[in-house]
């Protein structure tokens, strides 16, 4: 069993700790071929650690140039890899290939497992989403810790759902339900909520989700903002307009700041008034990210001057 307790001596327990892939996104166009490390947990233990919060990242990767490379990428923002990462035979990757017309088409070589684990402390909060939560063996490790914390902390989840690595349709949304009912914070993108449910308007799929169990169901709509639902309250949150350069990234960074605010938002639980600041603060990193290209979140420093920036002189 490897235990999470061997860390880092010299830094407190990660406040979050996220579970999920790290990957390295390949990008092959006709000028040529760049590698940068991606993966969507990955992605959002990133934004985080550039957020200024101490997390780990528990995940699954090669000892290859690689892995190496996905292991600096995280340590340039603080994070941390926690012990039994290192555990595939090489690190995943995938390929999107880009034709002269701007068309994509993308290849995964990706397999997902997960060294056993027992938590040996729980964090405040417990991330996880995407690839991990659905590709077997390591979606089932992934399943038993999100069982083994679900009284003990906040638990997030943003599917992230990718059709291609998926199974069918009954099966991915059944695989999705089940970890909705062990989570309390469920975020979907548009495109993710009518992939899942195609005859549910989002509202009603909000709907469904608290009453799966989640506490908070939040639904990313792109340029027309976000719904954050709870069972006592509806808010339809405006996206913070901008210049796009690419949306690589915009969710993560999304979910990331999200994470941020679920850990400082003090006693007032999820009334409304912290739902719009919850809102507001994660819109406001995915437009940032939004505005320059690649997975590039913000940092806390630039977040916090951009939501002054935005707050109407009183």
């Amino acid at each position: 069993m490897h235990h999470l307790e061997a860390a880092l001596p010299a830094r407190p327990f990660p406040d979050v700790i996220v579970v999920g892939e790290a990957l390295i996104d390949i990008v092959t166009t006709p000028a040529g071929t760049s590698e940068h490390p991606g993966g969507s947990p990955a992605n959002v233990a990133y934004g985080l650690g550039r957020l200024g919060i101490n997390t780990g990242l528990l995940t699954a990767i090669g000892d290859d140039e690689r892995g190496a490379a996905i292991d600096r990428h995280l340590l340039s923002a603080g994070v941390t890899l926690l012990p039994g990462s290192y555990s595939l035979r090489r690190t995943a990757s995938a390929t999107a290939t880009l034709a002269t017309d701007g068309s994509a088409s993308y290849d995964f070589d990706i397999s997902w497992d997960l060294a056993p684990v027992a938590p040996a402390y729980v964090p405040k909060i417990l991330h996880t989403g995407s690839i991990a939560t659905f590709l077997a063996p390591g979606a089932d490790a992934v399943k038993s810790l999100l069982q083994q914390c679900r009284h003990e902390c906040t638990i997030t989840y943003d599917p992230n759902i990718r059709p291609a690595l998926l199974g069918s349709h009954a099966e991915a949304t059944s695989i999705f339900e089940d970890l909705v009912h062990l989570t309390d914070v469920v975020k979907l993108s548009d495109e993710d909520a009518r992939w899942l449910y195609p005859r549910k308007d989002l509202d009603a799929t909000a709907a469904h989700l608290l009453g799966l169990g989640a506490g908070l169901a939040v639904i990313t709509k792109g340029s027309q903002g976000s719904l954050l639902a709870t069972a006592a309250t509806r808010l339809n949150i405006p996206s913070v307009t901008s210049g796009v350069a690419d949306t690589i990234g915009a969710g993560d960074a999304y979910m990331a700041a999200l994470i941020l605010g679920l850990l400082t938002r003090g006693t007032d639980g999820l009334a409304p008034a912290v739902l719009e600041q919850l809102g507001r603060t994660a819109s406001m990193a995915a437009a940032i990210t939004v505005r320059r290209p690649g997975a590039n979140p913000p940092t806390l420093e630039e977040l916090r001057t951009h939501l002054l920036e935005q707050q109407p002189a009183s």
